[in-house]
């Protein structure tokens, strides 16, 4: 059986889409999902970098490690391969426009996720948050009612 994949973009791929990546699979893990992956990718990332350390720590505030994250630039390999793309702003996903079942956190959600970048670790706490409200509602929307691909 195939495995299905969800993949989160941002800019750079060390603040939100990161996060987004931990919470979705930390919350498939919990609910005991199978068949689904979930990625991270940025739409400028800088190979070799890693992830902010304000994401880190909020992740590590509610019990989630994100020690091997490096942030990977997103491709058009990566966009065939996943089931769905989920940026984070309307503007990303006009960037991303003809590349196919790319959605934005607006259309799932009803807002957009902004850059907590050089904010203060409570914005990341908030950024945090608006993701993890934002999963239930993935989860149903993609992942409920899917199957395995054979």
């Amino acid at each position: 059986m195939k495995r299905r994949k969800i993949t989160f973009v941002c800019s750079g791929n060390t603040c939100r889409s990161p996060m987004a990546e931990a919470l979705l699979r930390s919350e498939i893990k919990k609910q005991k999902i199978k068949w689904w992956d979930v990625t991270s990718c940025g739409i400028f990332a800088e190979v070799g970098g890693t992830m902010s350390p304000n994401s880190r720590q909020v992740l590590q505030e509610i019990g989630i490690s994100a020690d091997k994250f490096a942030p990977k630039q997103l491709t058009q390999s990566i966009i065939e391969k996943s089931e769905v793309v989920i940026c984070m702003t309307d503007r990303q996903k006009q960037i991303l426009d003809g590349c196919g079942k790319v959605y934005s956190m607006k259309e799932i959600c009803g807002y957009e996720v902004p850059d907590p970048y050089g904010c203060s670790v409570d914005v990341y706490r908030m950024t945090r948050e608006a993701i993890k409200k934002a999963c239930p509602l993935i989860i149903e929307k993609f992942i409920v009612n899917a199957k395995p691909i054979d």
